[in-house]
């Protein structure tokens, strides 16, 4: 016997497959960048099969910094990005669960490596199916405005969803997870996944862009000060935003009990995101009886994904993650 929500993902993952062979591809690594042994991914899904809506007035050009000094690592910052799309990483043996990546870059550029292919490569050796979102940046000129980072990662959830059978996974068993300013988006689509921020294109915007739990690392959480990242707050709502936009782009802010369960990780010296910004997360999602687990480590500063953390406490996080995630019902 098949359900009936079996049967309406399985004819909305038949739709979609038709359009996989004609993907935007990730970006290539420069001659003489590859770095030996780590397999540079080559699946990609794009978000938006009649392009990406409200485009701003002059095309954009995406472009890519080589911003590595050292030769056994990639460190790529992206921007331009006019075709927002999920890059995917395979597990040998899927375990049923997904995870949604929005790496950070204070949304000026995604920063693909240190904060979504390592993760991805990382989850993907333990049987999670990891997509990593190229998401549109706000301040270049996208009429969507604060709204567009948000729109590609409801948009990316549903479309896990809507292909969840092709990849071996549980429909509710899709994580988000975000660093940074991408933890920023992180929490946004925790707390706004209802949101209305685009008009459906298709049936898989029938289903929902509510993860199951989310995790945001060293996470831009306020819109205010003296909490905010200015780098973040300026290019997501602009200087002189007023107090109702700010309030509207701090996830802390708009917490409900349909919030989904949280996992939070930040360290005390952070000189550039405030240890504040996840400690005010925490209490909002306390008071209103969401589930929360929270990580803080003495030492780590800001961006220590998986490559700074190596050889301190913060090490542990991904472990602690994954094992959390367990007693939720994922991994």
């Amino acid at each position: 016997m098949i359900d009936r929500r079996s049967a309406i993902l399985g004819t909305l993952a038949a739709g979609v497959a038709a359009r996989a062979a004609a993907q935007t591809a990730p970006p290539a690594v420069k001659p003489g960048n590859a770095v030996p042994g780590l397999a540079e991914p080559s699946e990609t899904i794009d978000l938006w099969p009649g392009g990406a809506p409200g485009a701003p007035a002059k095309p954009l050009v995406e472009t890519v910094d080589e911003r590595s000094k050292d030769s056994a690592l990639t460190d790529r910052a992206v921007y331009g990005i006019s075709k927002p799309r999920l890059v995917v990483f395979r597990p040998a043996v899927p375990n049923g669960s997904a995870v949604l990546v929005m790496p950070g870059g204070g949304y000026r550029w995604v920063v693909i490596d240190k904060e979504g292919y390592e993760i991805g490569r990382w989850l993907a050796a333990r049987g999670w199916t990891v997509f990593v979102l190229f998401y549109r940046l706000p301040g270049e000129g996208w009429h969507a405005g604060p709204d567009v980072a948000l729109s590609d990662a409801q948009r990316a959830m549903r479309l896990i969803r809507a292909r969840a059978s092709r990849y071996g996974i549980q429909p509710e068993r899709v994580a988000a997870m975000g660093f940074s300013a991408g933890g920023h988006v992180c929490g946004d689509l925790a707390t706004r996944f209802a949101a209305p921020t685009y008009k459906a294109v298709d049936q898989a915007d029938a289903l929902s862009a509510r993860p199951d739990i989310a995790t945001p690392i060293y996470a831009v959480q306020s819109m205010s000060a003296p909490l905010a990242h200015p780098g973040s707050r300026e290019l997501l709502i602009g200087k002189d935003a007023p107090l109702a936009l700010e309030r509207a782009h701090s996830p802390a802010i708009n917490v409900t009990a349909k919030t989904p369960p949280c996992f939070l990780v930040h360290a005390e010296d952070d000189p550039t995101v405030p240890v504040d910004n996840s400690l005010a997360m925490r209490a909002a999602l306390r008071q209103v009886g969401v589930p929360v687990e929270t990580h803080l480590f003495t030492h780590g500063g800001h961006g220590f994904g998986l490559r700074r953390a190596m050889g301190k406490p913060a090490e542990a996080w991904p472990d602690l993650f994954t094992n959390w995630a367990r007693t939720q019902g994922l991994g």
